[in-house]
């Protein structure tokens, strides 16, 4: 019945007060983008030193800013050679942590070919530094780094292929962290071939869960742009990259989710763009998607809620959902899919309510048209549950109640179930908040229920509901006046003179 849309998610067919759904769901979207910014994946990503004596020496290196001519004398320190090359090339990296240092660099003669001139030495561990100097560089926020750095981008895209997995890393990060810099990066960057340099890494190295984790990274970088659409996911879904993104989904025991979050962050993107997702439902990116999902709600019932968790749920709600509106019926109705957005919804309402509502999302639109699966809800028992929901504000109760119109909207038996687990009672409390969507959605539900037997009439007006119909329809306008007239006129007419419409 409903099967719903957000920002940036695929059009679903026609649904019921879309168009005033639509701000909520913005306002929803972006409460979850700040919890991805604040939480996980922030836009640029710092590669720590494995060396804690090192880290700590950092620390007051970079904090002071380096003059002119202090830049100048490392440069010529690492251009005349000798055994300190990497040495100096070290104490460089480090003060290029401070953000002035870094546009003295980039402003110094010869700087930037010094360092690309390092990239191609056969000293590995020169290689190696001059390589994490430009992964500093590349964290700088500063509009005019990211094209100074781009001159070294053949170089990073090479070590993607390359022997040692520390450079590799490294490089990847660096890419990811110049891909949202600016337009005229990226340009160059696909230019030079970034896209099937990953898909190549990722073939390569798909059994070094921390190369997967930073491509997923970088990938997910470029697939952020706002001309993504038109000229980065056509080459990404030519490349061959995607089943090895689908496969990296299913998170590893010991090494962590990070690998799981990013690839499936980067096929948000993709699902949520506007190019058809039949592809990437071939691909098996709807299957792969649910199977994680049961496996994570088995994990969460069993009160499993360890950090970063939730990080990985985010996104599979999201390609989940989203696909549901792009034609992803061809998933077989797996009640344990049911119960496992059911114990998302319910485990972080109070931790993350934002993650408890795309839990909701998504159950609305698996259940839109679905017998099964609303009959699914019944048999579990979870009406119950959803009606816990209508108590709450801030977009939870209109989207049970969405999932809740969805079970009622096919047919008696479903109405029936649906008010001996307590809905016309419920119904009685939401009729009278003040949220113009709530109401109107709970006239929706109340209208398929009343119509479904006669038994929900008499319970309904032995719960003293008509008075509320009834007050609506003389206090309201639009189309709560419109709902709650037409009720009464059809179930209740012994109980209320219909206004007229007209007046």
């Amino acid at each position: 019945m409903w099967r719903l849309k957000s920002l940036r998610h695929k059009a679903s067919g026609p649904a019921n007060n879309l168009e005033e759904f639509k701000h909520k769901r913005r306002e929803f979207e972006k409460t979850l983008r700040q919890a991805r910014r604040d939480r996980q994946l922030i836009s640029k990503r710092l590669l720590q030193d494995e060396e804690e004596e090192e880290e700590e020496d950092s620390m007051e290196t970079g904090s002071i800013p380096l003059s002119p001519e202090q830049v100048r004398e490392m440069i010529r320190g690492v251009q005349s050679g000798g055994e300190e090359k990497a040495a100096r090339l070290a104490s460089l990296r480090k003060a290029l942590r401070n953000p002035e240092s870094q546009l003295t660099f980039i402003k110094s003669e010869n700087s930037m070919h010094m360092l690309i001139g390092q990239l191609s030495s056969h000293n590995a561990q020169c290689q190696l530094e001059a390589a994490r100097c430009l992964h500093e560089l590349s964290h700088s926020t500063h509009p005019s780094v990211g094209p100074a750095c781009l001159p070294a981008g053949p170089y990073l895209l090479t070590y993607l292929s390359g022997q040692s997995t520390k450079l590799t890393e490294l490089s990847l990060y660096t890419l990811g962290n110049l891909c949202p810099d600016s337009a005229v990066v990226r340009e160059k960057l696909l230019v030079q071939g970034i896209v099937p340099a990953l898909a190549n890494c990722i073939h390569n190295q798909r059994y070094n869960l921390a190369v997967v984790e930073a491509v997923g990274f970088t990938l997910s970088q470029l697939l952020q742009a706002k001309d993504a659409t038109e000229k980065i996911i056509p080459a990404v879904m030519a490349s061959g990259i995607v089943p090895h993104v689908i496969s990296a989904l299913t998170p590893d025991a010991e090494f962590g989710y990070g690998p799981a979050i990013e690839c499936t962050w980067c096929l948000h993107y993709l699902v949520s763009s506007n190019l058809d997702n039949s592809m990437l439902i071939a691909q098996g990116v709807l299957s792969q998607c649910s199977a994680v999902l049961i496996t994570l709600g088995g994990a969460v019932a069993q009160g499993n809620l360890e950090g970063g968790l939730e990080l990985l749920i985010w996104p599979l709600l999201r390609c989940l959902g989203n696909l549901l509106v792009s034609g992803g019926d061809v998933m077989p109705e797996d009640t344990r899919l049911l119960a496992a957005l059911c114990v998302f919804s319910q485990a972080y309402l109070h931790p993350h309510p934002a993650l408890s509502r795309e839990s909701l999302w998504a159950l609305n639109n698996l259940t839109a048209g679905s017998s099964g699966f609303c009959s699914g809800l019944l048999l579990l028992n979870m009406a119950p549950l959803l009606i816990q929901f209508l108590s709450f504000s801030k977009g939870m109760n209109s989207m049970a109640l969405r999932v809740l119109g969805n079970i009622a909207h096919h047919g008696t038996g479903y109405c029936v179930g649906l008010t001996r687990a307590g809905l016309l009672t419920a119904l009685c409390a939401t009729l009278k908040m003040s949220e113009p969507e709530v109401v109107t959605l709970s006239l929706d539900v109340l209208y398929m229920l009343v119509s479904s037997s006669p038994q929900v009439v008499e319970e309904f007006t032995r719960l003293n509901g008509v008075p509320l119909l009834e007050a609506i329809q003389y206090n309201s306008e639009g189309e709560q006046r419109v709902r709650a007239a037409y009720i009464l006129d059809h179930h209740f007419p012994s109980f209320s003179e219909v206004e007229s419409l007209s007046s």
